[in-house]
């Protein structure tokens, strides 16, 4: 468990959920530290696990994944072994962006980028139904995106 944060940790929180690439010296600038402790506080932040990687995000449009789908996934059976092959399954699949573990009426949520309508219906036919013990796939395709974000809400954590 990570130390609480102070108004310094969430600070730089936010400051590097929305500019991941900053500098040190640009981080302390924008909350107010020097350089050397702000790149400490940013260490332990990293030790600690609280900031697991900084990424760049890319716009899916651009790049020509226009299709954006969210499956539902029904197992055949939930033997640990059957769950542990699916998740290893989808792991490799870089079309498969995130996958979730649910508890109710489907096991798993996926969030899976295409090209178009053709290029998911193969990546359904030729490997999603493919998959070790899958039953049922029940796929939404996302007509548009009203709000899409990774930054957490980080204003309103205890200190």
């Amino acid at each position: 468990m990570p130390q609480s944060l102070d108004a310094y940790d969430r600070k730089i929180l936010r400051f590097l959920q929305a500019n991941g690439g900053a500098s040190t010296a640009e981080v302390g600038e924008a909350v107010g530290l020097s350089q050397s402790p702000c790149w400490r506080r940013i260490r332990r932040l990293e030790d600690d696990g609280v900031i697991r990687d900084r990424v760049a995000l890319l716009d899916r449009d651009k790049l020509g994944l226009s299709v954006l789908v969210f499956a539902h996934v029904k197992l055949e059976t939930h033997q640990s072994d059957a769950l542990d092959d699916f998740k290893r399954a989808i792991a490799v699949l870089p079309e498969v962006q995130e996958c979730y573990v649910l508890m109710g009426e489907v096991d798993f949520l996926l969030r899976v980028v295409a090209k178009d309508i053709k290029d998911y219906e193969r990546l359904f036919f030729d490997r999603l139904s493919q998959l070790p013990a899958v039953r049922e796939i029940n796929s939404m395709i996302a007509v548009s995106t009203t709000k899409e974000t990774s930054a957490l809400p980080i204003a309103d954590m205890p200190v």
